[in-house]
C-alpha cells in the first residue's frame, strides 16, 4: 500500500471516553480520580472534577476526557489549568507526531449553553496551536460555533477545515467560504442519511453546485460519503466502498474523499484491525482521506499490513459482506487468531 492517506486527527473531541477503571483512569490515594497520559514511564495527571465523578456518564462506567480537560481548563485551579492545557497539547503532538494533516476539533458535548462551547472552543484552539504546527479542522453542527473556532484558527499554517457542511447545513458553505475552509461535505440528505450509493451520489451532486457557487472546488472539497457500521448490516462497508468508487468516477481526481472510517467496526470486536483493513480498502477503491485516530491510522500502520495474512483475510471477508454476519470473524477473534488489538 503505497498511496497517501491525509489523515484528519479525531482525538481531540469531547465524544471522547475512557473506562471508568480502565488503564486511562486512576484513583488517587486521597480518593480523588484523574485522567492518566504520557506513558508508563513519566505518567502525568489530569484531575477528574467531582461534577463529572457526580454525573451520569461516570455511573454508566465512562468519562469524556477532553470535556474534563476543557473543563479544568476554564474553571479549575491554577495547577488543574496548567494540567488541562498541558493534556491538549499532548493530544494534539501526539498526532501530529503520527502523520495527522488537520486536527479535528469539536466541543458540542461540553455543555448544552452555546456561548459557553464558542468560548471553548476558541480556547481549545488557542491551546492547541500554541503546540502544534498543523490546521485545524472545526467540526460542530452549530454555526455560532464554526464562526468562533475558524476566527481562532491562525491562517499562516494554512486553510482551517470546517467538518462539515450538507444539505441539511448550507448555512456552513457560507461560513466556510467567508473564512477561506476547506471543506468536509458530507453525503447527509436535508432530512434524513442515504441508504445507498445513488442517495449519496445525488445528494452529493446537488451540493456541489452550492460549493462551487461559493468558492469552494477541487482540493477545497473532501466528500465524505459516510460510513455506517457493519454490525448493524454486513453492507455497509461495500456499499461505502461502492459510493467511493463512483464519486471518484464522477468528479474526478482533484477533489478528495474521506470519513469517519472507524464507524465500520462499532459494536464488533478486534476494532483496530478492522479499521485499518478497511482504510487499506477504502484508498485502494479511491479514497484518499480519513477522519481516524493517527496513532492507530497512518502511512506506516497501513504500509505494515500484509494481505496475504488470516487477520487480513478475515476482516477483508468481513468488510465485503462474504462473512455473513460476521461468524467467522468472530469465532477467530475468541480464538485468539487475530492477533493483538
Amino acid at each position: 500500500m503505497n498511496k497517501t492517506l491525509i489523515v484528519v486527527g479525531e482525538n481531540i473531541h469531547c465524544t471522547r471516553i475512557y473506562k471508568v477503571g480502565g488503564s486511562f483512569v486512576k484513583t488517587l490515594d486521597n480518593g480523588a480520580a484523574a485522567i492518566v497520559y504520557g506513558g508508563q514511564a513519566a505518567p502525568r495527571l489530569l484531575p477528574v472534577p467531582s461534577v463529572f465523578v457526580q454525573g451520569a456518564d461516570w455511573a454508566a462506567g465512562k468519562v469524556k476526557h477532553c470535556a474534563v480537560a476543557i473543563w479544568q481548563g476554564f474553571y479549575g485551579d491554577a495547577a488543574a489549568k496548567a494540567a488541562a492545557i498541558d493534556y491538549l497539547q499532548y493530544l494534539a503532538q501526539r498526532q501530529e507526531a503520527a502523520g495527522a494533516a488537520y486536527l479535528d476539533v469539536n466541543v458540542d458535548e461540553f455543555s448544552t449553553d452555546v456561548e459557553e462551547r464558542c468560548r471553548a472552543i476558541a480556547w481549545v484552539a488557542s491551546v492547541v496551536q500554541s503546540k502544534s504546527r498543523l490546521p485545524l479542522s472545526i467540526d460542530s453542527s452549530n454555526t455560532a460555533i464554526l464562526k468562533a473556532g475558524l476566527a481562532a484558527c491562525d491562517k499562516a499554517r494554512g486553510a482551517a477545515m470546517v467538518n462539515s457542511v450538507s444539505l441539511e447545513r448550507v448555512e456552513a458553505i457560507g461560513v466556510a467560504a467567508h473564512f477561506r475552509a476547506v471543506v468536509i461535505a458530507s453525503a447527509a440528505g436535508e432530512k434524513d442519511l442515504p441508504s445507498n450509493t445513488e442517495q449519496r451520489l445525488d445528494n452529493i451532486g446537488r451540493l456541489m453546485p452550492l460549493l462551487e457557487s461559493a468558492g469552494l472546488r477541487g482540493g477545497a472539497i473532501y466528500i465524505d460519503p459516510l460510513v455506517f457500521p457493519i454490525a448493524t448490516d454486513s453492507n455497509n462497508a461495500s456499499s461505502f466502498l461502492e459510493a467511493v468508487r463512483a464519486l471518484r468516477a464522477r468528479f474526478g481526481a482533484e477533489i478528495h474523499i474521506s470519513g469517519g472510517l472507524s464507524n465500520v467496526s462499532f459494536g464488533m470486536p478486534s476494532r483496530k484491525l478492522i479499521n485499518q483493513v478497511f482504510t487499506w480498502m477504502a484508498l485502494e477503491a479511491g479514497a484518499d482521506s480519513g477522519i481516524v485516530d493517527p496513532l492507530q491510522i497512518n502511512g506506516k500502520a497501513l504500509a505494515a499490513l500484509d494481505p496475504m495474512t488470516e487477520p487480513f483475510k478475515l476482516a477483508r471477508a468481513l468488510l465485503t459482506g462474504e462473512d455473513l454476519f460476521g461468524a467467522e470473524f468472530i469465532t477467530a477473534h475468541r480464538e485468539g487468531r487475530l492477533g493483538g488489538d
